[in-house]
């Protein structure tokens, strides 16, 4: 048993009983092991989770990074959208990862950051972004995974308005983007004739 042994079964514990059930006993009886035996890999269980949430994020942090020439606004959005697909791939995957510290992402944090900077965005504005879209996504996110009732349910009153999640985040991410087109830095005019580049 190692650590990634471990924290692939509590993912599949938390996908089954949901974040609030998940513990450090039910976790050793599905690995057929004493409890104790897990605070070799993880001394708290706020360490565990921790471990949880930076694996769940496995597939966003996989994402293609930009790359010079790139449109910045077509790589925002996907980028929002990869995060969103992310925290959707598991049960509370939202309430999983929120006030989660993604140390491990730093340099792709930073990556993202001097891409955006090299596009135009002002360095505030790409933080300030940045950070808006994450707290949106995983605000939006933690409300779906919360929404007990389909947007379809019969049971509905009819006069309650159906939510249709995915269409909801997307208004909401255009509208991010959308203010933060305003603040680019004007691009440099064309060189003249004969001037230097």
């Amino acid at each position: 048993m190692n650590r990634e042994t471990v924290v692939a079964a509590a993912l599949d514990l938390l996908d089954e009983v949901g974040l609030d059930a998940v513990s450090t006993r039910q976790l050793a009886k599905r690995l057929g092991v004493e409890q104790p035996s897990l605070y070799w890999h993880f001394r708290t269980k706020k360490d565990l989770l921790a471990a949880m949430a930076q694996a769940a994020m496995t597939p966003h942090a996989q994402a293609p990074l930009p790359v010079p020439g790139d449109d910045w606004r077509a790589w925002f959005l996907e980028n929002t959208r990869s995060f969103r697909r992310t925290l959707l791939m598991h049960r509370d995957g939202a309430r999983l990862h929120a006030g989660s510290t993604p140390t491990a992402d730093l340099d792709r944090i930073r990556h993202k950051m001097a891409f955006l900077v090299a596009s135009g965005v002002p360095e505030q504005e790409a933080r300030t972004a940045m950070l808006t879209a994450g707290r949106f996504t995983v605000g939006s996110v933690l409300e779906e995974q919360a929404d007990p009732a389909p947007a379809d349910d019969p049971d509905l009153p009819a006069d309650v308005p159906r939510l249709d999640h995915a269409a909801a985040f997307e208004a909401g991410l255009s509208l991010i983007v959308d203010g933060l087109t305003p603040r680019l830095a004007p691009a440099a005019p064309p060189a003249e004739p004969g001037e230097p580049a």
